[in-house]
């Protein structure tokens, strides 16, 4: 079987193309859209040879807190007549990356054993801006077994300056 990247490819670059005027709320929607599908249940009940596709889109679209426009009902259409409505939460992922790429941002997440806010977010934001030389849409996320400091994702980059990780390389000297 094919990869689901390589299959959830297409879908994204025409689903870019066809969203190129509002790619915000494409995003909006289909990082949504991706969350409901990404259920195994939901993904088992659709794969059901007599569950007919409206039902799966009438269920989706239901489980969404805000209805779906109609470029979005029909991409669900879309994915549930070829069979592919598993590898949607991929398509959100590599649609992302298209609008990433046309903006000349990244995506990153800060993850942090306590919560940050306000200067110290802004401090920390500016310095993974020139560490990684592009303009980044940050998000935190609290991750207690940090114990402390911080850890940055940036696409498929890691920048670990955590406790944790410093015991780690502390023991591992040690060991060795």
């Amino acid at each position: 079987m094919a990869e689901l990247a390589t299959i959830a490819r297409p879908y994204a670059e025409a689903l870019f193309q066809a969203s190129a005027g509002n790619l915000d709320a494409t995003t909006g929607w289909i990082d949504q859209l991706a969350a409901v599908v990404g259920n195994p249940q939901l993904l088992q009940f659709a794969a059901n040879p007599k569950v007919a596709p409206e039902q799966v889109v009438g269920l989706v679209a239901g489980l969404l807190s805000q209805p779906l426009p109609d470029l979005g009902t029909n991409f669900l259409r879309t994915v549930l007549d070829n069979g592919r409505l598993a590898a949607v939460p991929e398509v959100a992922v590599q649609f992302r990356a298209l609008k990433n790429a046309s903006s000349g941002s990244s995506d990153a997440v800060i993850y942090s054993a306590f919560p940050i806010e306000g200067a110290a977010l802004q401090d920390i934001e500016a310095a993974l801006v020139r560490r990684f030389g592009r303009k980044l849409k940050t998000s935190v996320a609290i991750d207690p077994e940090l114990i402390g400091g911080i850890r940055a994702v940036v696409g498929d980059e890691v920048l670990d300056m955590s406790v944790k990780a410093r015991l780690e390389q502390m023991k591992a000297a040690l060991t060795a």
